[in-house]
Order: C-alpha cells, then sequence, then structure tokens
C-alpha cells in the first residue's frame, strides 16, 4: 500500500495549521467602561508607551528610506535601535507605510514592540496621473478615488500582521490646509476657507474609516491632527474613528486637552507627538536638563488621565517625538551635513527658552538620542540624552496596576532623578 500521498496531505495539513497558529494575530480593541477607554491587547488593558521612530543617516533627508537597503543591514540597524527601545520600556513604535510587513513582524518577535503604521493620507501631497498635487484638495473626487485605493489596499497587504497594533491616518493634516510643505510653522488660526476646505477633508477621513474597516475591522484605527483646531468638525464629520490622535506641544502639561475631548468628542486620546526639543534658543547651547523636565511631566500627565486614575479617563498613551535627532528637518534639502541650530517656530509654552518675538523650537533637536555620523557601512550610533533615561523610569509605572491611584502616580514621578539622569547621559 502505497502511504506516500497520505502522508504528503497529512504533512500539508499540519504545515497550514501550523501557519494559521502562527498567522494569528493579538485581538485588539478599544473599550469604554465607567473609568473611561482602554486600549485591550489580548483583553488585558495596555498603556502605549511609544515612540515616532525613523532611520535617517546624517547627510540624508526624507528622500532616503532604510526599507531600500540589503536585509542584512536593516536586520543590523533594528536590532541596535530596537534594542535601545526595548530597555527603555517602549512598546509601540510609530512608522510611516513603506515598512514591508516582514519588518514589522521581526520587530515583534524579536523585540516584542508592536508597529503603529502610519498613512499621511495626502498630508504632504499627492501623485495625480503623474500631475503633482503639492496641496491635497480632498473636495477633488480624483484625490478621494486615490486615497481611499490607497488605505483599502494598506489593509489588505497588512490584514493578519503580526505586532499590528494600530492604523492611523494623516499627520496634523489640519496645518496641511495652511502650510505648503511639511516644515513645522507657528500653529496656524482657521478662517473660513480653511474651514470649508477642512470639513471636505475630515469627511475623507471618515470614508476612509469606513472602507478599512469594511475589508477588516480588526485593527483600531486613529487619526492624527494637529493640536484641537477643527475639534468641532471632527466631531460632527469623523464618528467612524476609533482613536483622536493628536500633536500636541503646549509645554509642560496638555492643560484642557483630555478634558476637551472627553466632553466634546468622547473618543480614546492618543498623543501622537509630544515633548521637547534638547537645544536652549536663549542660551544657544544644548539643553538635556530642559529637554527632559518636559518629557518628564509629559509622560505623568498622560498617566494621570488613564482609566481609573480618577481624571479624565481617556489616556490610552503617546508617541515620543522623537527618538533620535533629524539633521535634514530645517531647510530639508540643504546642510544635510549641519545640525542646524535655527528656531523654526514659536511656542510660549516652553518657558525655559521662550522670548517672545522670537522662534524657539529647534526642529533638528527633538531626539531623545544624538546621532554620530554614519561609518563605512552606513551605520550610526546613537547617543542617549537626559530624557531617554527620565522616559525608561517613566515607563516604570503601570497605570492599570491592581490599585494604582494617584498617590503612587505622584511618588513614582518624584522619585525620578533629572539630575541623575543628566550624570548618566554624560
Amino acid at each position: 500500500m502505497n502511504r506516500t500521498v497520505p502522508f504528503l496531505s497529512l504533512l500539508c495539513l499540519l504545515l497550514f495549521f501550523t501557519a494559521s497558529v502562527m498567522a494569528q494575530t493579538d485581538p485588539i480593541e478599544v473599550q469604554e467602561s465607567e473609568d473611561g477607554w482602554r486600549l485591550l491587547v489580548n483583553n488585558e488593558p495596555f498603556m502605549i508607551n511609544g515612540m515616532n521612530w525613523d532611520y535617517f543617516p546624517i547627510g540624508t533627508n526624507y528622500m532616503y528610506s532604510i526599507w531600500d537597503e540589503p536585509s542584512g543591514f536593516i536586520r543590523q540597524a533594528l536590532d541596535y535601535e530596537m534594542g535601545l527601545l526595548q530597555n527603555m520600556g517602549v512598546n509601540t513604535i510609530r512608522v510611516y507605510t513603506g515598512i514591508p510587513r516582514y519588518w514589522i513582524e521581526y520587530i515583534y518577535d524579536n523585540f516584542g514592540i508592536y508597529t503603529m503604521l502610519n498613512h499621511s493620507f495626502g498630508r504632504y501631497g499627492v501623485d495625480l496621473d503623474g500631475v503633482w498635487m503639492a496641496n491635497t484638495e480632498y473636495s477633488d473626487p480624483t484625490v478621494q478615488e486615490l486615497l481611499l485605493n490607497e488605505v483599502t489596499k494598506m489593509v489588505q497587504e497588512f490584514n493578519g500582521t503580526r505586532g499590528l497594533l494600530l492604523y492611523l491616518l494623516g499627520n496634523e493634516n489640519n496645518y496641511g490646509l495652511f502650510w505648503g510643505g511639511a516644515e513645522t510653522e507657528d500653529i496656524p488660526v482657521a478662517d473660513r476657507q480653511s474651514s470649508i476646505r477642512a470639513r471636505a477633508m475630515y469627511e475623507m477621513f471618515n470614508d476612509a474609516a469606513l472602507a478599512m474597516k469594511a475589508i477588516s475591522d480588526d485593527i483600531p484605527i486613529a487619526l492624527c491632527n494637529g493640536d484641537l483646531l477643527f475639534l468641532e468638525l471632527i466631531v460632527e464629520l469623523t464618528p467612524d474613528v476609533d482613536i483622536f490622535g493628536i500633536n500636541v506641544y503646549r509645554g509642560e502639561t496638555f492643560t484642557d486637552l483630555f478634558d476637551r475631548v472627553a466632553e466634546e468628542y468622547g473618543k480614546p486620546v492618543l498623543l501622537t507627538e509630544f515633548g521637547s526639543d534638547a537645544f536652549n534658543a536663549r542660551t544657544n547651547q544644548e539643553d538635556q536638563r530642559m529637554q527632559a523636565h518636559y518629557k518628564h511631566l509629559n509622560w505623568k500627565d498622560i498617566y494621570s488621565h488613564a482609566a481609573g486614575l480618577g481624571r479624565s479617563g481617556n489616556s490610552i498613551g503617546g508617541f515620543t517625538f522623537q527618538f533620535s535627532d533629524g539633521w535634514w528637518k530645517y531647510g530639508q534639502t540643504v546642510d544635510l551635513d549641519v545640525h542646524n541650530t535655527e528656531a523654526s517656530w514659536s511656542n510660549g509654552g516652553y518657558t525655559w527658552d521662550y522670548v517672545e518675538g522670537e522662534n524657539n523650537m529647534n526642529e533638528e533637536w527633538f531626539g531623545i538620542t544624538a546621532k554620530g555620523p554614519a561609518d563605512s557601512e552606513g551605520f550610526y550610533e546613537l547617543f542617549p540624552r537626559a530624557a531617554y533615561y527620565v522616559i525608561k523610569e517613566a515607563h516604570n509605572f503601570d497605570p492599570y496596576a491592581p490599585g494604582a491611584n494617584p498617590g503612587d502616580l505622584e511618588r513614582h514621578f518624584d522619585a525620578i532623578s533629572i539630575t541623575e539622569a543628566t550624570q548618566r547621559a554624560k
């Protein structure tokens, strides 16, 4: 009797079953209860200790992509950087589309770090049949078709990816209604024309969320707004987005942000960008203590608004901006080998170096690690600043631990020494 065929059939069945088990992803959902909102992963509350992460050697800019490098190079770079992130308690990174599915799973399987996959959603322009529209017009039917096609293809491609935690749509696209490029400027003020354009944009955000969920609703969807500008339109036009993501820079705390979203929108809040640069515009020199001071108080504020701790209860975490300095951020295409110290925008919330009428936010110095030059193979070394060690200690606090209370939070953050962190960084 020939047992080869039945044996091969059984082997194929076992391999298929094994592959199916291996491909299973962690169940992820947002859930509201009496004391607030939580992100649940494997039915357990998950506070996002996130980091905005990218890989740009000195001398490169946004045209560079690590994902175009040989796999051996990518693996070595990821092993080094994800090891540093894992060491400081980061559990999720924010990465733009372009990262292959394989590397999301590699990061998760080897370091236990999830990925929030970010589609820019027309933030930096769109290509319409070879014609570049630099400032995306969301009311254009051709633009709408293009964007919906891109985000639905993204869901189809990444459906079932191990380590994929969230989809994020946009990057403060509401500011893109005013700014023609990616360089940061002072926060704009809405006018009639921008409000008309914003209405079409937020309608598109909601249409995208519905189209994505029609394919798979396994992964929650967040939008990324610039602060609370146009919140009233978001409330009206984007009811089907799961999470309110927000890039916000307000200084030591986020003031009324969590309370306003709780009262007006009723969605969980995820800080997709926040923090401080490490260059003091007043003294014109690196100031690690200043950066660590703001990161320390920012993370304390984020945890204080987590469900069960007595405040708004809608904070599900945040993504520190950012892991390493971006030497290309000022000018974008010039002086790529120069660590520019010109501040590009002004923010009075950062009183340590604010002077009225002058810029104080240095885009090329937001890294919690400083960046060394690339070696002959293209790798560079990172040098943790004081903020790295402060955030590491901050992430040891678990707002969902049994019995966790505001007193525990105060004691934990009071015990974090910025002086000691500064000494370690030196």
